[in-house]
């Protein structure tokens, strides 16, 4: 009678714990469906653990973007954690902690690794099991209740970076289309004057800018810029810098007080929190004369009578001070043919394999070597001596130029 009663007993507990067991992973399983947040899944592991299973000592480590993170513990010191982690990477498969192992494992029983496609992406170890009975059945739950959290956990992870790299992707593909529209696709080719552009964004979205102003039939300017940054928030800043530029370039007579008008403007927008290298010239076909201002960008060449200079004098980079000081505006009587080379840095800062720069000397020689050419076979013979320097190197910045040949 008694051994009848035993039995039962044992069966009656059995039942209770299989019944536990379903409730349980009805609710875990419900709440991943629910969309419940990390942090309620593991709060509702813990609880699993410590309220019906009779867990005493627990750690949930599981992997994030930046390492490994302890989620959840039960009697656990977490200033152990770095020295934890090491411990666990070792083992791929449920393992049981013997006496004689590292001391800090000392109070818990089994590591229970759960792994994705051979990256393991959480471990949680537990110790301190009350009820020994049953105790395989219980570990083979409590190991398939982690595996359920863990990879719910890393699902959401990944799917959180998922929503991110497309937000990025979308962001781009919006920058990239702001760039295209501000960038002129067609530049003038008249008897007395030519333009020509070269413009390799790096990935795509970059944060170069050329532009072409008409004023009359003798009178126009051409600029090139570099601003800061990249992605939407250089794209809506070109686009502002754009507009102000072809709003205030009428309003005066005089570059510097168009560069110090356009400075003003771009610092009210940017609080000095991004700035931009700027190069703008006008040029008077009838009188043949050259007008330009360079705000802190890289010193145009001019190639005229045979000879190289660098187009320098101006003030600083637009938008870092509220005013700028000591703007002057320099001028030049054309009196022969004439190239102007305009560019951003990312020309001079090209490396080929050895990692060594494309520089200063490499493109004044090459501008004294093909001046006599057109703009556009200018360019183009450019490009390919670009190509060929890299030799095969990605481009590592923004290359942007502008070339103007004046007859």
């Amino acid at each position: 009678m008694n051994r009848e009663l035993a039995i039962l007993e044992k069966l009656e507990k059995e039942l209770s714990l299989k019944q536990l067991q379903i409730k349980s992973l009805l609710t875990i399983t419900q709440a991943i469906n629910d969309n419940v947040s990390a942090d309620g899944l593991f709060n509702m592991y813990k609880s699993f653990l410590s309220w019906e299973m009779g867990i005493e000592k627990m750690a949930l480590f599981v992997i994030a973007e930046v390492g490994w993170e302890c989620t959840t513990s039960i009697n656990f010191n977490k200033s152990h954690i770095g020295s934890m982690i090491p411990i666990l990477l070792h083992h791929k498969r449920l393992h049981t902690v013997k006496d004689d192992e590292n001391p800090i494992l000392e109070g818990f029983d089994i590591i229970i690794p759960v792994f994705h496609k051979d990256v393991p992406i959480a471990y949680a170890i537990i110790g301190g099991i009350k009820e020994k009975e049953d105790l395989y059945n219980k570990i083979q739950f409590i190991t398939t209740i982690t595996n359920i959290i863990a990879v719910a956990i890393e699902n959401k992870r990944l799917f959180k970076k998922q929503l991110e790299q497309e937000s990025y992707r979308r962001e781009m593909e919006l920058a990239s289309q702001v760039q295209n529209m501000l960038i002129p696709e067609f530049l003038p080719v008249e008897e007395k004057f030519v333009l020509s552009k070269i413009y390799k964004p790096h990935s795509n979205i970059g944060g170069d800018y050329l532009d072409y102003i008409r004023f009359d039939q003798d009178r126009f300017a051409f600029c090139i810029a570099d601003i800061s940054g990249k992605g939407v928030s250089a794209a809506l800043l070109m686009a502002n810098f754009q507009a102000m530029i072809q709003s205030l370039i009428f309003q005066y007579r005089d570059l510097e007080t168009f560069v110090f008008a356009l400075n003003q403007s771009v610092y009210r927008i940017t609080k000095s929190d991004r700035y931009i290298t700027f190069f703008v010239a006008e040029i008077d076909t009838r009188q043949r004369i050259l007008r330009y201002v360079n705000a802190g960008h890289y010193p145009p060449i001019l190639k005229m009578n045979g000879i190289l200079r660098r187009l320098d004098t101006g003030c600083s980079f637009i938008g870092a001070f509220e005013k700028l000081e000591n703007i002057k505006e320099e001028k030049i009587q054309l009196t022969d043919e004439a190239m102007i080379v305009s560019f951003t840095d990312g020309l001079p800062d090209l490396r080929n394999g050895k990692d060594e720069y494309f520089g200063d000397n490499k493109l004044e020689e090459f501008v004294n070597n093909n001046s006599k050419l057109d703009p556009e076979k200018f360019n183009a013979k450019l490009l390919i001596e670009i190509d060929k320097y890299r030799e095969g190197n990605e481009i590592a910045d923004d290359i942007a130029v502008l070339t103007c040949k004046i007859y």
